[in-house]
């Protein structure tokens, strides 16, 4: 992958958390930024260790992508954010801990909801894909368990790992919503090809 392929990745991205933001907002109650600082491509047989490094200081929710796409997200919460948006959505003055309740799970399945189906809604627009995001759910137990379907053989996976900066209208508590995209190989290669035989730049 080129520089100007990951870019255009990126930009991709942040026009589908941009109108996440929106809806998200709503929840919260206040005004909410959404933005994709970097965006790392990792290889496949690095992912399982990247995935337990995550999970176990992040509360985890999981969303696949199914259609002409193949692939999940997987959007970790740390201690801090559990904290942050328990005050803000719920009204709730909790520790900073990943130690969450029904209702606390309930805020974080809706919030992988919201971003995950922007984030799918903005591919298949942008890449003229027929896909949709299956619900949310709190996987538990061994995380590689839930993704068996992409890891029958390790070269078949291409992990896009990339932190989501999550900011409040306070301006004084934003936060890091680490959020890993996972495609299979054909898919990967499928989504390459359109980016390379369409003309998103313009001609550049």
């Amino acid at each position: 992958m080129t520089e100007l392929e990951r870019d255009i990745i990126r930009e991709i991205l942040n026009i589908g958390l941009a109108r996440a933001a929106d809806s998200f907002a709503a929840i919260a109650q206040e005004k909410v930024l959404l933005e994709v600082p970097n965006l790392d491509i990792m290889p496949g047989h690095n992912m399982l260790d990247k995935v337990h490094e995550y999970s176990g200081t992040h509360a985890v929710i999981q969303s696949d992508i199914r259609g002409d796409f193949n692939g999940t997200t997987l959007m970790f919460f740390s201690g801090q954010h559990v904290q942050r948006l328990s005050r803000v959505c719920l009204r709730m003055s909790v520790p900073e801990s990943i130690e969450i309740d029904e209702m606390q799970e309930s805020l974080l399945l809706e919030i992988s909801n919201i971003i995950t189906g922007a984030l799918v809604t903005q591919l298949a627009n942008i890449l003229k894909a027929k896909i949709y995001g299956a619900p949310p759910v709190a996987p538990r137990g061994d995380l590689a368990d839930s993704l068996t379907s992409l890891m029958s053989h390790e070269s078949m996976v291409q992990p896009l790992i990339f932190s989501v900066i999550t900011q409040f209208s306070d301006k004084e508590n934003s936060v890091e919503l680490p959020l890993m995209l996972f495609f299979d190989r054909t898919t990967f290669d499928k989504i390459l090809e359109i980016i390379r035989t369409y003309d998103f730049l313009g001609g550049q």
